[in-house]
């Protein structure tokens, strides 16, 4: 059986019993031009990085369940490029925190406590159209995860390459654990690591994933490919709740 980081909630693999969550960065990347993803978060706990985000609206975030354990009160840095220059990002509390009702669906909405002043730092990225499915495609992922297995985090936000692999084959590598249907996964010579789980897989000009999973033991593991919750199939969910809000 093959130990690997499981970013999902456990109750979505009672069948693995040597489990450990452990989030996904940037390995063989380079660094961003800065705010050229005027959509990316920092979601911090006690100003410290511990995942990835994207902007969806000037009020909401869209970020990975599980990067929220228990009642945790995190806080959401947008227009930041360098993790130590506070000159052009702004710290903003999280009013409500809305994971899928589905526990084992690792996504999660994020309803700011202020709406956003919208501007070249700060702006939000397009999402797919509901059910739409993206494959054999070059994207792209970013973070200020750890640059290598076992590295440090970086304070500049990292982007790299990728391109999605066919779902099947996704599914053969990493077996009952990959979802067809909610799930995607990339490969390419750069790649996830540790400390961005949440962080968007983006196609074009649009959000298509939430960076998931990985292998705990090789980031960008060539044989256990980083894994992203499909954004699609929950538009409606997405839609129904920034409708509702008052």
């Amino acid at each position: 059986m093959i130990i690997i980081s499981l970013l999902l909630l456990g109750s979505l693999l009672p069948h693995l019993t040597f489990t450990a969550r452990v989030n996904v960065g940037i390995v063989n990347g380079t660094e961003a031009k800065p705010h050229s993803r005027p959509y990316m978060v920092s979601l911090q706990k006690d100003k410290t990085h511990i995942c990835g985000g994207f902007l969806i609206s000037d009020e909401f975030v869209l970020t990975a369940a599980h990067c929220r354990k228990g009642n945790e009160i995190l806080t959401v840095v947008v227009g930041t490029h360098d993790l130590r220059n506070s000159k052009s990002s702004d710290h903003i509390g999280v009013k409500n925190y809305i994971p899928h009702e589905n526990s084992t669906h690792d996504i999660m909405l994020l309803r700011l406590q202020e709406k956003l002043n919208l501007n070249n730092y700060v702006n939000w990225i397009s999402l797919p159209k509901d059910g739409e499915d993206v494959e054999n495609t070059n994207c792209s992922v970013a973070g200020w995860g750890q640059l290598q297995t076992n590295g440090q985090k970086s304070n500049h936000l990292m982007e790299a390459s990728v391109y999605i692999l066919n779902n099947t084959e996704c599914e053969k590598k990493w077996g009952p654990i990959y979802s067809v249907s909610k799930m995607m996964c990339t490969g390419g010579h750069g790649g996830s690591c540790l400390y961005d789980s949440g962080g968007p897989l983006v196609c074009g000009d649009t959000a298509v994933g939430i960076t998931a999973f990985g292998n705990r033991f090789q980031c960008n593991s060539p044989q256990y490919p980083n894994v992203y919750t499909k954004i699609s199939p929950y538009i409606q969910w997405i839609n129904s709740i920034i409708r509702n809000v008052k």
